[in-house]
């Protein structure tokens, strides 16, 4: 399995679409209303047309391809809040099913927070779905916690999770040495 990273193109969006289509079924079956599937499913042609906008527009996202077929998708901007805890958002990864466990996750999240300008060491935020336990997990695994807030939305409630800034070894020599 050779799975390339790439950024979207206004072509890519009816796949782009059609996988988000899927990997929304993976992950969610069982974890909202099933009339939100089914609705999204029924909307397709509006996704296509959604989504070929925002690349047209410059939207930034990553795709991931294996063998010629999108697998993946990942992205990172400005935060969407009002008061946001950090000024990164991750707004978006997903694979599907039959990726999980390779490290195109770990892949997607470098590449969306490299992509939005990110370091290793900075502060970035996610929402994720409540009783989603592997994302919540995988989160975990890279530096997010809970931070106790959450939003209802139609599909679930949404919890969030944030990676603190994190200093780099220079600098907290350098705050120690202030201190000292």
């Amino acid at each position: 399995m050779s799975v390339s990273i790439r950024r979207a193109v206004p072509g890519d969006a009816e796949a782009w679409t059609d996988l988000h289509l899927v990997v929304w079924e993976e992950a969610y079956t069982g974890l909202m209303p099933p009339e939100v599937l089914t609705g999204r499913r029924s909307r397709r042609d509006e996704g296509v047309r959604k989504r070929r906008t925002m690349l047209e527009s410059g939207a930034r996202v990553l795709l991931a391809e294996d063998d010629g077929h999108l697998v993946g998708f990942a992205s990172a901007g400005p935060a969407r809040d009002e008061d946001p805890p950090a000024p990164v958002e991750l707004t978006a990864i997903y694979a599907l099913a039959s990726h999980h466990g390779t490290g195109l996750g770990r892949r997607l999240l470098e590449a969306a927070l490299a992509d939005a300008g990110v370091r290793p060491d900075d502060a970035v935020y996610l929402w994720v779905l409540e009783g989603n336990d592997r994302a919540i997990a995988f989160y975990a695994r890279h530096g997010f916690a809970l931070d106790g807030v959450g939003e209802d939305e139609p599909e679930g409630r949404h919890l969030r999770m944030v990676r603190p800034a994190r200093p780099v070894d220079g600098a907290a020599r350098n705050t120690q040495e202030e201190q000292a």
